[in-house]
């Protein structure tokens, strides 16, 4: 039996995403925002967190998907990173799924884009695909901005 690694799995959509455990720091409801007027599209604002600024990027336009729909709160994703915390805005947080790193799978072909890249692979589920997301790479902030602009 290979190594069992543990995700906290979000969804955006209609679609499930998986991050490594180990990359959270915490997860918090709707946290009030003060946005930035001159940061990237892909930055939605700033938020305080106990005292620590945590920048809050939106990661539908990280991953070139549609904008929400509905004007419901936001659930922030706290992860750390090698240089400081960032929030990702996700719709829901689900559970924590214990799974084999044996069973993960490459993105496949028809995933392309600047979603391919952040992705680390995808795990079969009964009932859906689950993404893995590159927490770094999620979070590299000058990358970000680069592919808004």
């Amino acid at each position: 039996m290979g190594c069992i690694r543990q995700f906290c799995t979000f969804s955006l959509g209609e679609l499930s995403f998986g991050v490594d455990v180990r990359s959270i720091q915490e997860v918090i409801l709707h946290h009030e925002m003060t946005r930035v007027p001159t940061a990237a599209p892909v930055v939605r604002g700033l938020i305080n967190l106990r005292g620590q600024i945590v920048m809050a990027i939106d990661p539908r336009r990280r991953l070139g998907l549609p904008p929400r729909r509905s004007e419901a709160e936001s659930i922030n994703v706290i992860l750390r990173t090698e240089d400081q915390p960032v929030s990702l805005l996700v719709d829901a947080v689900g559970d924590i799924l214990d799974l084999g790193e044996e069973q993960m799978e490459p993105p496949p072909e028809t995933v392309r884009g600047e979603i391919r890249g952040l992705i680390l692979g995808i795990y079969k589920l009964p009932d859906r695909l689950l993404l893995i997301l590159d927490t770094e790479r999620m979070a590299d902030f000058d990358a970000a901005t680069e592919s808004a602009a």
